[in-house]
């Protein structure tokens, strides 16, 4: 990932994340767009708020998605 593409990236998940409460979404999303792979913004969930947390999350959001 280039410098300009990174920053970018880590600027849209810093609003998003003074923005929004964790659950909503909108972090991971932020994430994913910035140009990180699903599978890695996954992990890094997964690592930040653990196997059971995330799982919660997860299921909350797709659950507010249908």
């Amino acid at each position: 990932m280039s410098n300009a593409r990174a920053a970018a990236a880590k600027k849209m998940y810093a609003h998003a994340k003074k923005t929004s409460k964790p659950g909503d979404g909108k972090r991971f999303a932020a994430m994913v767009k910035g140009g990180m792979s699903p599978a890695l913004a996954a992990f890094v969930g997964r690592k930040k708020y653990g196997k059971k947390k995330f799982a919660a999350m997860s299921t909350a959001g797709r659950a507010r998605k249908a």
